[in-house]
């Protein structure tokens, strides 16, 4: 079935609507301030959703979900439908390191590039420190568009070479000339911004967030039922608006019977959204210090993430990177590799735990990108172990007996764990 979506509207002001087409990169024009450049939602007509979109098989790619997103004009790359992952304790893990360019991004730019594609944009422009530039160019390239990217001089080695593998061009230049030229290549060579090109406060592609909302269709489908809780890596709020949004269309839906409380976890050396909910304030501009989470360290906050928070009665929260390094050998002795950022949902629920009131049920941490895409990845050296058969011989023993060596424990599937792990699983409820 075709895309059901009807028009962009205002998140700050729903009433205030604009055309679907074509996509509005820059933000509101109505209700945004000089301050605030306000982002665009997608409405969609939700009375024809057909009654059996939540109970079709499984299958890679975003076009199972298609009635509830915005057209699919660029092919994909098998995008979606990740692993559940539950850990010893029960907490699930959502792995979107298993997308195909290793992050949860594939989900936004299968969208954000057939917005491009539809409006005819001669190209896409990017500016990345890493996930979402990659992803950016694999889905271009999908697409047969050019791709720029303006990368950090920061960003990891492996990082620039996976985006020059997909014919991208890299640039990189001072911050403060990122947008500027980005706006005109938008404005003036007709490409098409899948990040933010404002000054103000973060707004990205109106269109590319839907895509976030898939990872909670599956999230509830796995487990046969809406989370208490889902804990979400946190930059600008991206991912964290769009995970909302699914879990209150399944309930707007009848899908499921509640919606997750959503948790925002920032470093501690940044901390804009944390500071937007402590002061009330849509947006919040905070200094940013020296942290390995390159990710997911902004200056300032995204309105989406401060509707996120609000429509679920969730809170954000920040943790510290010796915090998170915790989180990430945490989930490696799990067989989960992940990057420094991507394991700050798991610190935080490890650090502050949850909420005195929160309702029994599954928990969830959303698992972002692979270890490779880490700054510390591959610069460590390690000489060769000189080695004879008799210690490899006892090695075994050694390791047996060794103090604080632990017996490995499975990690379960959803579909395959669900009732052994206490967790009552049904059909759909419509």
């Amino acid at each position: 079935m075709n895309s059901l979506a009807t028009a962009q509207r205002s998140l700050r002001d729903p009433a205030v609507r604009h055309p679907l087409w074509p996509p509005l990169t820059a933000g509101d024009p109505v209700t945004s301030t000089d301050d605030v450049a306000y982002p665009l939602d997608v409405d969609y007509d939700y009375d024809r959703v057909p009654a059996d979109l939540f109970t079709r098989p499984a299958a890679h790619g975003l076009e199972r979900w298609a009635p509830l997103l915005p057209p699919l004009d660029a092919p994909g790359l098998g995008e979606g439908d990740t692993p559940l992952v539950r850990l010893a304790d029960g907490v699930w893990v959502k792995d979107e390191s298993r997308n195909p360019t290793w992050s949860h991004k594939d989900r936004l730019n299968r969208v954000a590039v057939s917005a491009a594609v539809r409006s005819g944009a001669r190209g896409i422009a990017v500016s990345s420190s890493g996930n979402h530039g990659a992803s950016a160019a694999a889905y271009a390239a999908r697409a047969g568009l050019p791709c720029v990217v303006f990368a950090s001089p920061l960003a990891p080695p492996a990082v620039a070479s996976h985006l020059r593998a997909y014919g991208a061009t890299v640039l990189t230049v001072p911050h403060a000339s990122v947008r500027p030229f980005m706006r005109r290549l938008v404005d003036e060579l007709g490409y098409q911004s899948v990040s933010s090109v404002t000054d103000t406060a973060h707004t990205g592609h109106p269109f590319g967030p839907e895509g976030y909302k898939t990872i909670a269709y599956e999230i509830a489908l796995d487990l046969g039922r809406a989370p208490a809780a889902v804990h979400v890596p946190t930059g600008y709020g991206e991912l964290l608006f769009g995970v909302a949004k699914g879990f209150l269309e399944l309930a707007r839906l009848g899908v499921t019977d509640s919606v997750p409380r959503l948790y925002a976890t920032e470093p501690a050396a940044a901390g804009a959204l944390t500071e937007a909910m402590r002061t009330g304030a849509d947006t919040a501009r905070v200094p940013v210090g020296p942290t390995g989470a390159y990710a997911i360290d902004c200056e300032i906050s995204g309105y989406r993430a401060v509707v996120a928070l609000r429509e679920t009665g969730g809170a954000a929260r920040t943790v510290t990177d010796r915090q998170m390094m915790e989180a990430q050998a945490e989930l490696a002795a799990q067989g989960l590799w992940c990057e420094l950022s991507s394991a700050a949902g798991l610190a935080g629920l490890r650090s502050h735990g949850p909420a005195e009131d929160e309702e029994d049920g599954p928990v969830v941490c959303v698992v972002t990108s692979s270890g490779y895409k880490d700054t510390a990845t591959a610069r460590d050296t390690h000489p060769p172990t000189e080695l004879q058969w008799a210690d490899l011989k006892a090695l075994p023993a050694e390791l047996s007996s060794a103090s604080g060596v632990r017996a490995p424990v499975p990690c379960q599937c959803a579909s395959a764990a669900a009732s052994s792990a206490g967790i009552t699983t049904r059909s759909p409820k419509r």
